[in-house]
């Protein structure tokens, strides 16, 4: 006998052809934080969103996720959402006048300002998703997210709606939808109470421009290898110490990238 599938109840993520305002009588989910998906596939999310510590804050309504088909957009009698590349070339583009109705849709009941709700474009091209940007979107009321497909968007839906585009990194995906759920992840996972323990997020890595120091735990010898002394010592002053030592030494073998921006940061 098959699992049965597991319930949101009230915060059921359904997929829509348009946006749909996720209404409620409880305060805290009339203002969570809220982030909508424009995705070919809709079926893909919440994904892994849906488990451990964002899943259980989905729950509970601390963040809100609602996915809306571009397919429902399409145009003619097959629904179409693409088309050749002008002047030539290998693949199809996704249309601007598909894009653009669901882009316009998404943006009904959510505010015009970027830094309350920013709109963004998962694009190998884009700027590199950083922490201080999942800190910065966290505190906004929400985002809108699209999820490429094929060769990209059409330029102009892009420059019309004022979109910003992020990339995951120096390499390309079939799609925007693994992208955008490693973007919401890294956002909600700031909001407040999503973590239980706030002050988690202030020693991890790149909260503070250096890369996270070594973690330990029991047992306190495995395989020969033993937990640093100082761990044990019980001295958080000279804890503290190593710990910071550790992340200026990984953060320079590491991502000596890093290492350069942040000397010049505490030398302004």
């Amino acid at each position: 006998m098959s699992e049965k599938s597991k319930s949101h109840g009230r915060l059921a993520i359904r997929p829509s052809l348009k946006p749909r305002v996720l209404m409620t009588n409880t305060p805290e989910l009339e203002n969570a934080w809220t982030v909508k998906v424009i995705t070919l596939f809709p079926e893909a999310f919440p994904g892994v969103l849906d488990r451990s510590l964002t899943g259980k804050a989905l729950q509970e309504g601390l963040w809100q996720l609602q996915t809306i088909e571009l397919r429902g957009f399409g145009l003619g009698k097959h629904k179409d959402v693409d088309h050749p590349p002008a002047g030539g070339g290998a693949g199809m583009v996704l249309k601007a006048d598909v894009v653009g109705p669901a882009l316009e849709d998404a943006r009904r009941g959510t505010p015009i300002d970027p830094k309350l709700w920013p709109v963004l474009y998962m694009s190998p091209r884009g700027k590199p998703l950083t922490q201080s940007m999942a800190q910065s979107w966290s505190e906004a009321k929400g985002m809108t997210i699209l999820c490429g497909r094929f060769e990209g968007v059409d330029e102009r839906v892009l420059e019309e709606y004022n979109v910003e585009e992020i990339s995951l990194g120096d390499f390309v995906l079939t799609g925007g939808e693994i992208a955008a759920q490693a973007l919401i992840d890294s956002t909600v996972r700031l909001i407040p109470n999503v973590l239980g323990n706030v002050e988690s997020t202030k020693d991890e890595s790149h909260s503070s421009g250096l890369l996270e120091h070594p973690q330990y735990t029991k047992p306190a010898e495995w395989n020969g290898r033993k937990i640093p002394k100082v761990l044990l010592s019980g001295h958080h002053g000279n804890v503290e110490k190593w710990r910071r030592e550790m992340s200026e030494k990984l953060t320079k073998e590491r991502r000596p990238d890093l290492w350069e921006k942040f000397n010049k940061s505490n030398k302004k």
